[in-house]
């Protein structure tokens, strides 16, 4: 059995999407600043089907974080930040023709939908019934690899409360938005005890990884 892993880019001061996050704004105002770090990194942009890029210990990590993947979670505002009903003619995502996945994204809605099936090996399924059964799927497509959980906020809010994370990776940019969506806001949970396994510092971003106490 693989780790169920959330691995993501954060401000300095909590925030993994700035204000006015929509449709037509995922990342929110200023939330492209979190990602800058990884955008000329050669495993980044081979991930996104593209040539050339830096490789350094950056890289790697990015690298890494993708080798064992065999299944994601998200959430529906993730996918398309509409929170309505699918309509006839569904919004297929942000994420294009070709997803940077490449593994099966069980993405949790209140509204039922058939599998979106995608090119390069991302196929969306969507899960009414909640997150132990959203895990219990991406566990059983991804095997003996890992499952990802992508985002955004409040499911890895709830994926944490009920002690489903197995390891935090966080990508800490030199950034501080004031105002957005926090990562960690009100968790309801007794405290969480974490154990930094890795801190990895660079001139653009720091890197930490901890594995969450049960």
């Amino acid at each position: 059995m693989g780790t169920v892993i959330v691995n993501m880019s954060m401000s300095m001061d909590g925030y993994i999407a700035g204000p006015n996050d929509s449709r037509e704004n995922p990342l929110g105002d200023g939330g492209e600043r979190l990602h800058e770090w990884m955008l000329d990194l050669a495993s980044w942009r081979e991930q996104q089907g593209l040539d050339g890029g830096k490789t350094n210990r950056d890289s790697e990590i990015v690298a890494e974080s993708n080798e064992n993947v065999g299944a994601a979670v998200m959430g529906r505002r993730m996918f398309d930040n509409d929170d309505g009903p699918w309509g006839d003619d569904p919004f297929e995502g942000y994420w294009g023709d070709d997803p940077p996945y490449g593994v099966p994204v069980f993405v949790l809605t209140h509204h039922e939908r058939e599998p979106l099936e995608m090119d390069g090996g991302t196929t969306f399924h969507f899960v009414t019934d909640g997150i132990e059964s959203a895990l219990e799927q991406a566990k059983a497509a991804a095997g003996d690899e890992d499952v990802k959980i992508v985002g955004g906020a409040n499911v890895v809010q709830q994926f944490v409360e009920a002690g489903l994370v197995d390891e935090i990776q966080l990508h800490v940019s030199p950034v501080l938005l004031g105002d957005g969506i926090r990562l960690f806001e009100s968790l309801d949970s007794e405290p969480i005890e974490l154990e930094r396994t890795r801190v990895v510092e660079s001139p653009d971003v720091t890197h930490l990884r901890f594995d969450v106490g049960k």
